[in-house]
């Protein structure tokens, strides 16, 4: 027999399963009437012992930085041996001041050495190619000469008998066979003694060829051996300026390449400071920008002369004249704290630059509201300088900021200020 089930009603109703999307539905109603309807001012509650409190002013911006420079000579000449050795001995140490053409090191090279001995045999053996050349020359010029001289005389005798033949062939005395005979050997005279005359002639020249290439081989070999003997004086490495040495990386024994650094020389007549820059001023740091310094309680100008294109580690390099002033006692290596101008003075809304922007990156500030509140507020901050930052938009002069750090403030819109 089938149980009739009774239906529930009234309060039992809302405790069965068909009325649990109806309580989930409810949950999220409330749930969102609380997010509209809950204060959105996040607060916190500080200490007011440790804040760094700060007046919004307007005055002039001094729109400049601050750089750190190091002083150094305007002239530094590497140090670079032009023929490799090995170090034999150190005439002058670091920090050592030496005119040019003193010698701060020498070195040996027995390759050098056997190179000089060979040139010089070298030498030697072709000077006396040249002796010998010489007087196997000038013995077949006489042999030659004689040999000439024998055909001139053979030229005059058989002239003689040709003339005296002819008389008597004329006269009929003789036979013609006689005659034509006489001609015939004057005649082969003649040309024997033009022949010989004629390779006299290109034996001088081509002894005089012969000899002139001879002497400039010579030559050759001896501005080869002059060299060699220079590259010998070149193992003494000598200072190319006056001034100091500041750097010399060499030790006794050890072997130099040609051509390698192995220290500078400082000239001392003038110095440079040489600065490095944030890139982030990279475009509005140019040459011809004035900058100051104190040194010793003295106020000194300097002036921007060079900018280098390359950036390394965020940082550029730049380079920077004194004025007409030198600080005393000037050294290289010491560091100058260098105020560069990088625009004209202007009126501005300033605040005092404090640790607060390494937070808020310069968008946002704690304004106070009363002396035991501070608020949040939007801000745009625009040109800074080592002291203040200038205010484009937010802030009013006369109004307090915060200006410490907010490490511990979090993103709370509003902070109460205790005691």
């Amino acid at each position: 027999m089938d149980r009739q089930i009774e239906k529930k009603k009234g309060l039992r109703l809302a405790f069965t399963r068909k009325a649990i999307p109806y309580w989930l539905a409810a949950v999220l109603v409330a749930f969102i009437v609380y997010l509209i309807a809950r204060p959105h001012n996040s607060t916190q509650r500080i200490s007011g012992d440790t804040l760094i409190i700060s007046e919004v002013t307007r005055a002039n911006f001094d729109d400049y930085i601050r750089v750190n420079g190091t002083v150094m000579p305007m002239t530094s000449v590497q140090i670079s041996p032009t023929e490799g050795g090995i170090v034999q001995q150190i005439v002058a140490e670091e920090g050592t001041k030496v005119k040019a053409g003193d010698v701060i090191l020498i070195l040996s090279n027995e390759n050098l050495d056997l190179q000089i001995l060979n040139a010089e045999a070298e030498l030697a053996e072709k000077e006396n190619i040249l002796r010998n050349t010489l007087i196997s020359m000038e013995q077949q010029k006489l042999s030659v000469r004689q040999e000439r001289l024998a055909l001139q005389v053979e030229v005059r005798r058989t002239k003689r008998a040709y003339e005296s033949n002819q008389q008597l062939y004329n006269e009929r005395l003789i036979a013609r066979e006689e005659y034509l005979k006489a001609q015939e050997d004057y005649q082969l005279a003649k040309d024997k003694l033009e022949v010989v005359s004629e390779r006299e002639r290109q034996d001088s020249l081509y002894r005089s060829e012969e000899l002139q290439q001879l002497r400039d081989n010579l030559s050759n070999m001896r501005l080869n051996m002059a060299m060699i003997r220079r590259r010998k004086e070149n193992l003494s490495v000598k200072a190319p300026i006056d001034g100091q040495i500041g750097l010399l990386d060499a030790v006794l024994g050890q072997s130099i390449s040609a051509g390698a650094n192995i220290g500078q020389i400082n000239n001392l007549d003038n110095y440079k400071i040489q600065a490095q820059i944030d890139e982030h001023y990279i475009d509005r740091v140019t040459a011809g920008l004035e900058a100051t310094f104190d040194r010793q309680e003295q106020h000194y100008n300097a002036q921007l002369r060079k900018v280098y294109p390359d950036v390394r580690d965020g940082k550029f390099k730049a380079d920077f004249l004194f004025g007409d002033d030198l600080p005393d006692n000037i050294r290289a290596g010491q560091t100058y704290y260098l105020n560069l101008q990088l625009g004209q003075s202007e009126e501005a809304v300033l605040i005092p630059r404090g640790s607060f922007y390494q937070h808020t990156g310069g968008k946002w500030i704690y304004v106070l509201t009363d002396p035991h509140r501070a608020e949040k507020r939007t801000i745009s901050i625009g040109r800074q300088n080592p002291q203040y930052y200038e205010v484009l938009e937010g802030l009013k002069p006369g109004e307090k900021v915060l200006t410490g750090s907010y490490d511990h403030y979090g993103e709370n819109e509003v902070l109460v200020i205790g005691d």
